[in-house]
């Protein structure tokens, strides 16, 4: 085979996602492929002594990459440099497969262990519900507070276990069936799409948000396709806003210091499946429920319930006593 090793590495990349449209990925996957590919270009460039435009194919060495994802490494957590290892690894298995290069150099090149999944639910028994009252009570946030929106965001991490890019990515018409037997069609991540059913109160406070949004902004209309979720100027809300609301919400409540690190909107939905584990849900039933890709990431939430009520148990003050009446 004849390998086309002077090909711009831009252009690879743009035939490597042509070449993945068949999978139909979400756009948010795409995006976030997009990222990784530049972030380690400009390394790969900057180690080749090239302009971006200018590295090829037959730059893809084992030493570059080496150089690079070391790089890449010291600015990053274990979990962003995993993730750009495995799109580089498909990057590169794809140029192999289109007779690009003669052999994927990433088998070469040091990645992180895959960290086990360690749910990340809110600290206490009571904080999911004091975080949706506080939001209920519209605790003043700044200058203009949005009870109905907090309260719609918290809720929909609670008890229907949304990612943040599921969130955005609702509508109206998201909101399918018959009154009373409502279901949330969810866009889901590697596009999952899944449907949740959605009890009468979550119909209301959904109402009551876009009730909210007539007032706020009488001027606008929104389409029913359009997304659900706005910012306070009325358009789209766009990540950082959505995560900084969640943080909000968490501060004016006085929970931040139940919020585990580096969860926060996560830790929503890691409360909502840790309580299905909790009230006897089984593996195939979180799985569905939260749109998971395997049933082993939903068995960790059953098995990590497990050992927090085996320490709860071991932590009664009687036991404590007999193991010291035993050791006397």
């Amino acid at each position: 085979m004849r390998y086309k090793i002077h090909m711009r590495v831009l252009d690879a990349q743009q035939a490597f996602f042509a070449a993945r449209r068949p999978r139909k990925d979400s756009p948010h996957t795409t995006a976030a492929y997009r990222r990784d590919l530049a972030g380690l270009t400009s390394l790969l460039a900057e180690a080749a002594g090239r302009a971006v435009e200018e590295l090829r194919v037959e730059d893809l060495t084992t030493t570059s990459l080496r150089t690079a994802f070391g790089a890449f490494a010291d600015s990053h957590a274990k979990s962003s440099v995993l993730r750009a290892w495995s799109t580089w690894n498909q990057f590169l298995t794809f140029c192999v497969s289109d007779g690009l290069l003669p052999g994927n150099p990433m088998g070469a090149v040091a990645r992180p262990k895959t960290p086990p999944l360690v749910p990340k639910p809110l600290r206490g028994e009571d904080t999911p519900e004091k975080l949706l009252a506080a939001a209920t009570e519209g605790v003043k946030q700044g200058r203009d507070p949005w009870p109905e929106r907090d309260v719609l965001v918290i809720a929909l991490g609670l008890v229907a276990g949304l990612r943040a890019a599921e969130m955005r990515s609702l509508s109206v018409e998201s909101l399918i069936g018959r009154s009373g037997e409502k279901r949330l069609h969810v866009q889901g991540k590697g596009s999952r799409d899944r449907s949740i059913p959605v009890q009468p109160v979550m119909e209301k406070i959904i109402d009551d948000y876009l009730a909210s949004c007539r007032r706020k902004f009488p001027h606008q209309r929104f389409a029913r396709s359009a997304p659900l979720l706005r910012d306070r100027a009325g358009e789209p809300i766009g990540r950082g806003a959505l995560d900084y609301l969640v943080k909000s919400c968490y501060r004016a409540a006085g929970l931040q210091d139940r919020v585990p690190t580096g969860a926060n909107l996560h830790a929503l939905r890691h409360t909502f499946a840790t309580r299905l584990a909790e009230d006897g849900a089984t593996a195939s039933e979180i799985m569905a429920l939260l749109g998971h890709a395997s049933l082993a990431t939903s068995q960790n939430y059953i098995e990590a319930t497990g050992r927090e009520q085996r320490a709860a148990v071991a932590s009664n003050r009687t036991y404590q006593a007999l193991n010291t009446s035993l050791t006397e």
